[in-house]
């Protein structure tokens, strides 16, 4: 039997005050890859920074990874997010460091401290990504693309068995959309889930997945047409 990595019951997410998103009730289960769509502001991101305890649930039941979203301590927060890599639109690279350097970074951050376990770690993700021989490389010489990577290699550190991608392709051209969706599911083949948000419905043609769809508050499956 497939184990459960999202169960959600009844929950309801606002924000300032007004309801995003209302009456979501969905499992996922381990390994599965699973795409979000929807308007902008109808809650993908809203979605998304509930699963990663970035906003409190407003009502109903939670559980990601084993931990309760409802009764989530915020000393629990950091242990949570070790389990979940999250890949943004925007990179997020730290552009004064190179490539290794911002990956060090998270390293340290999260308690590793072993010289050769850490040079370790950061070749095998790099290696995943396709990005050993730019490990040096500075963010600003990088192409988009390349940026991506690294922001997915750097999600991969600390071995989630979650990785939430919010618009990864959002600021990337069509093919260098479809080379980083590739490196996504590769590594959801690795046995990782995947959620990815996205607004590219000719990508979700050509690489089918469940989808969901946020509208009017509701969160709902939908059958997707391949081509």
């Amino acid at each position: 039997m497939s184990k459960t990595v999202l169960s959600l019951k009844n929950v309801s997410l606002a924000q300032g005050g007004k309801t995003i998103l209302s009456n979501v009730n969905l499992e996922v289960n381990h390994g599965e890859f699973i795409y979000i769509i929807g308007k902008t502001g109808s809650g993908k991101s809203t979605f998304m920074k509930a699963l990663y305890a970035d906003l409190p649930l407003s009502e109903g039941e939670g559980r990601i990874v084993d931990f309760d979203l409802a009764t989530l301590k915020e000393d629990d927060i950091p242990f949570l997010r070790r389990k979940i890599g999250f890949v943004f639109q925007d990179f997020k690279l730290l552009p004064d460091r190179s490539v290794k350097d911002n990956l060090l970074f998270v390293l340290k951050a999260t308690g590793w401290t072993e010289k050769e376990e850490i040079q370790h770690k950061i070749d095998e993700v790099l290696d995943k990504v396709g990005m050993k021989a730019f490990v040096d490389s500075m963010p600003h010489q990088l192409s988009g693309g390349e940026q991506q990577r690294i922001a997915i290699a750097r999600a991969l550190l600390n071995n989630p068995e979650f990785i939430l991608a919010d618009e990864p392709t959002g600021n990337l051209d069509p093919q260098t959309s479809i080379e980083v969706l590739d490196v996504l599911r590769k590594i959801n083949e690795t046995g990782k889930t995947v959620i990815m948000a996205t607004h590219d419905y000719a990508m979700l043609m050509k690489f089918p997945s469940k989808t969901l769809k946020c509208e009017d508050t509701s969160l709902f499956e939908v059958v997707q047409k391949t081509v």
